[in-house]
């Protein structure tokens, strides 16, 4: 059976139009539950108080088949509230799990955002996909400070844990079961 780690962010960020990315992110996970059960799809996630350290440390215990870290888009000093969109981010030197799953993700989350032009790959190199031995994808799903982005993901909760599921089956070349049918 397929394991997927996902990682909710741990960062307390708050949203202008109230809670933080944290919470939303954890429920963004929660709601991916039963689609991943549905699906025949193992699962870990990680703990609130986990470091990246920690996290890092888990993950690579076993191997995964897809490590997905959820998060908030944060802007550069200055532009706060006036960036939008959702980035989709794999590791820059080894393109071939993670850009695909990335290139999967991308595909079925411009289905579902507002503005599909903004949603982007990003290949990056960064501690958090570089250290993991599983491909490994981080998905900022909009811009903190951005109250359109921000109200997005708060009303689109179970649309964007089924999306994100459903391109995790076909990242694994599996059929998608939706659990609302």
């Amino acid at each position: 059976m397929p394991t997927i780690f996902l990682s909710p962010s741990t960062q307390e960020n708050e949203y202008i139009t109230g809670g933080n990315e944290e919470y939303y992110m954890n429920l963004i996970v929660d709601a991916m539950v039963p689609y991943l059960r549905a699906n025949n799809l193992d699962f870990e996630r990680s703990n609130p108080g986990e470091s990246l350290d920690e996290i890092l440390e888990h993950v690579n215990e076993q191997g995964r088949d897809l490590y997905l870290g959820l998060r908030s888009a944060s802007s550069p000093m200055g532009e706060n509230g006036q960036l939008q969109g959702v980035n989709i981010y794999h590791y820059i030197y080894t393109p071939i799990g993670g850009e695909r799953a990335a290139y999967y993700i991308a595909g079925n989350l411009m289905e579902i955002y507002p503005r599909p032009d903004l949603v982007n790959i990003v290949p990056i190199d960064t501690r958090e996909i570089r250290d993991t031995n599983s491909p490994s994808v981080i998905v900022e799903l909009g811009y903190l400070g951005n109250p359109e982005d921000e109200m997005w993901m708060k009303q689109n909760i179970n649309m964007i844990a089924k999306n994100l599921v459903l391109s995790i089956t076909e990242f694994l070349n599996q059929p998608f079961k939706d659990i609302n049918v």
